[in-house]
């Protein structure tokens, strides 16, 4: 069976991250774990923060593609989030180093395409315009990704899924009563 030295690469340098903060991390590290040589490393990746900016963009379009019509803002906080939630050691490891905005991009793409996603299953027949979708679809993001940024802050210590339920449950009909000013003035920002 041939190797796939990309994948064994990928998964020597998820498992260092799990055990070490971003910073103790090297190449010579990561191949010696995996068992190629520095050549090996550097003819799939230029550097270590290309490798991590790979794993996140390739995780995101998996998160995407599996939450292709979430049905809730719950779902899509589940799916913006199931990655740190897998693996938070890992996660606080990149997220308290000095390639953290790594870490905020993937977060921003995962929270902006499943809400994008959730919109377009539950207000996408609606004639609203486009600038207002933009907006609202901003303002989901934001929540989303402010809820995230917030529980990593905070150590990952309390239960995001309880409390964002929590939110939802505060906030109902939040989204069809913005849905329903933008269909009334016909998106003039009145």
């Amino acid at each position: 069976m041939q190797r796939n030295i990309r994948e064994e690469i990928k998964r020597s340098f998820l498992k260092l991250l799990d055990e070490r903060p971003f910073s103790r991390i090297t190449v010579k590290a990561i191949v010696e774990d995996c068992g190629v040589n520095r050549n090996s490393f550097y003819y799939y990746f230029d550097d270590i923060p290309t490798l991590l900016r790979d794993i996140a963009m390739e995780d995101a379009e998996r998160l995407i593609a599996a939450y292709p019509g979430p049905g809730s803002l719950e779902e899509c906080l589940d799916a913006a989030m199931r990655f740190a939630w897998e693996n938070k050691r890992l996660v606080l490891h990149i997220y308290h180093s000095a390639r953290r905005d790594l870490f905020e991009q993937y977060l921003i793409r995962i929270c902006r395409d499943v809400v994008a996603a959730y919109w377009d299953k539950v207000y996408g027949g609606l004639p609203v315009n486009g600038e207002d979708r933009e907006i609202m679809l901003r303002f989901y993001q934001g929540e989303l990704v402010g809820q995230m940024l917030l529980w990593l802050d905070g150590g990952m210590k309390y239960d995001i899924r309880r409390q964002f339920r929590r939110l939802m449950a505060l906030r109902r009909d939040l989204g069809e009563a913005m849905v329903r000013r933008s269909l009334q003035d016909g998106g003039s920002g009145l």
